[in-house]
């Protein structure tokens, strides 16, 4: 599923690939964080495997929670916009992240209500894991030359 998501991310349809649109360097760079995201939710998971069911629960919610957000964040945010209306973007910007932090509180609190023995130090510790963690590898400059 996730592999379909990013998928869909890079196709025409919401993200644009024309001139008024994020760059090829950018989209790379967008590219590149939400495929570490995705690597990082693996390892985060696999890591609270030894703790019992409960901790790998809780943090397969943290980081499916993160992954979901950051998703409808850059889907919002990069699709098809004009250069020109830089406003526009900004707007969009803050429209996103107002998006994502009330869907982060909605997610995290279902969570809360409806999983007994919610293990908190795993869901936030993985939340958080998936969230940083990505950003330090994906901002290494890519090594392949650009067309």
């Amino acid at each position: 599923m996730a592999a379909r998501i990013l998928r869909g991310l890079y196709r025409r349809g919401p993200i644009q690939t024309h001139a008024d649109s994020i760059g090829p360097v950018n989209r790379a760079q967008l590219k590149r964080l939400l495929q570490w995201q995705v690597v990082f939710a693996l390892l985060a998971v696999l890591t609270a495997v030894p703790f019992g069911a409960m901790a790998l629960q809780s943090a397969a919610i943290g980081a499916a929670v993160c992954l979901l957000a950051n998703w409808i964040f850059a889907l919002r945010v990069f699709r098809r916009y004009s250069a020109q209306a830089p406003g526009e973007m900004v707007l969009r910007m803050y429209g996103a992240e107002i998006i994502k932090i009330v869907m982060i509180l909605g997610l995290f609190s279902v969570a809360f209500a409806t999983v007994e023995d919610l293990n908190l130090p795993a869901l936030l510790g993985t939340y958080f894991a998936v969230q940083v963690l990505p950003a330090l590898f994906a901002s290494r400059p890519d090594a392949r030359p650009t067309k």
